[in-house]
């Protein structure tokens, strides 16, 4: 089957699967509303712009799981990020001015305004800053106690049955990812996981998910493998092992 056609079928089996998972599980979607609307302030949905198949845009819905000013308290907790790098791993930058200039004259540096550093540190540090291209924390302080329970048994995810519904995703695909993210991830060796279709679950999170130790590198190559070779028989293989890898043991 060629990729026009198996993208056919596939976007069938999204509508008819989606749609008839809501009207299965629409009590659960009235108590996990209700559960979030007691145990903190705030909406109960939660939405981001994601970018999913050929860096397409879109409103990604979720249970609210984290405090509303989870995404400002982003930028204070990056030293906790598991995907992160050495705090002493930082750019080493000199005052510029001529005498350093002639210095350096035989090794290649890279030019500031008023500052130079040395070009094989800044493209060691540039390589660095692409890989560390994911944000995620062990035992995120931003969660709330409900929102622990909902991400740990992937319930916070339902409502992007909307999402399928919509064409913004596929059951099977990769995740989409938040502006952030993606734009570290344009290079043209890793621009390929954007050629396959947004989803909600994915070879990624059947192999990987929920491991203390994480590998940003590892999971663009499985997102750059199942956007190359996606087929229907591989789909309904992710689908049989998404159910035991929904159920998470470590709070990551």
């Amino acid at each position: 089957m060629n990729k026009r056609a198996t993208f056919i079928v596939k976007r069938i089996f999204d509508i008819l699967f989606a749609g008839t998972l809501i009207l299965l599980i629409s009590p659960i979607l009235i108590i996990v509303s209700l559960a979030i609307r007691l145990d903190s302030k705030g909406p109960i949905f939660y939405y981001s712009y994601r970018v999913g198949r050929n860096y397409k845009i879109f409103k990604f819905y979720k249970f609210r799981s984290m405090r509303t000013d989870a995404d400002r308290l982003v930028e204070k907790m990056k030293h906790l990020n598991q995907y992160g790098v050495a705090e002493d791993n930082q750019l080493e930058e000199r005052a510029l001015n001529r005498h350093a200039i002639a210095w350096h004259a035989d090794d290649p540096i890279v030019i500031a305004d008023e500052k130079y550093s040395e070009k094989d540190r800044f493209e060691d540090l540039k390589s660095q800053d692409n890989s560390n291209s994911f944000v995620k924390f062990k035992n995120d302080p931003r969660i709330t106690r409900i929102g622990r329970f909902i991400r740990n048994t992937s319930i916070d995810e339902l409502p992007q049955l909307f999402n399928i519904l919509k064409g913004d995703m596929s059951v099977v695909g990769n995740r989409p990812l938040p502006l952030y993210e993606a734009e570290k991830l344009t290079t043209d060796e890793r621009v390929g996981r954007f050629l396959g279709p947004a989803g909600l679950t994915g070879l990624w999170q059947v192999t990987e998910r929920g491991k203390e130790n994480v590998d940003p590198e590892n999971r663009v190559k499985l997102d750059i493998e199942y956007a190359m070779n996606y087929n229907l028989w591989m789909d309904l293989k992710i689908l049989i092992k998404t159910p035991l890898a929904a159920f998470q043991t470590e709070n990551v």
